[in-house]
């Protein structure tokens, strides 16, 4: 993997074939965007739709499978233009590619493009990004989809 992208670390358990490189990218995009440190560290996981069911039931209390896990770990937050962004752990990400699939065919848009949304709005939530309230999720989704567009007109 390029030196540039060592702290940042993508699995595919999933059997699916999922391009890691371009999921690494596309994380190192959003977090240079966002101001995270460069040597901040993510771990992204691509597992089956039983694992991240398991996953979902354990730490979500909710039953069944779902598109994207999100585990913060040191609590980092996007660097301002007065301070210098933390190093350090920014946490896991875990996406099961069976859901995007099935989300991406229902939106239209396919399997890849649907990963690259989930794994955007995934560093979203490890930023400290929610959507529970109307005002948050304005926020949050807006940033993302401004992240995609500018990565879409790049890569």
């Amino acid at each position: 993997m390029d030196d540039d992208l060592v702290s940042i670390e993508v699995l595919d358990e999933s059997g699916t074939g999922v391009d890691v490189k371009h999921l690494a990218r596309l994380s190192r995009f959003v977090m240079d965007q966002m101001r995270v440190h460069p040597l901040a560290e993510l771990c992204i996981k691509a597992v089956d739709e039983s694992t991240i069911a398991q996953l979902n039931e354990q730490w979500m209390e909710k039953e069944g499978p779902t598109d994207v896990l999100a585990f913060p770990m040191d609590e980092l937050r996007p660097g301002l233009v007065t301070e210098e962004p933390e190093e350090g752990v920014l946490g896991d990400l875990v996406l099961c590619p069976a859901v995007a699939e099935r989300q991406g065919e229902a939106a239209g848009h396919g399997t890849l493009a649907e990963l690259e949304l989930l794994t955007t709005h995934g560093i979203l939530h490890l930023l400290g990004y929610d959507h529970a309230e109307p005002d948050e999720h304005k926020e949050m989704f807006g940033l993302q989809d401004r992240l995609l567009a500018d990565w879409r007109a790049t890569a």
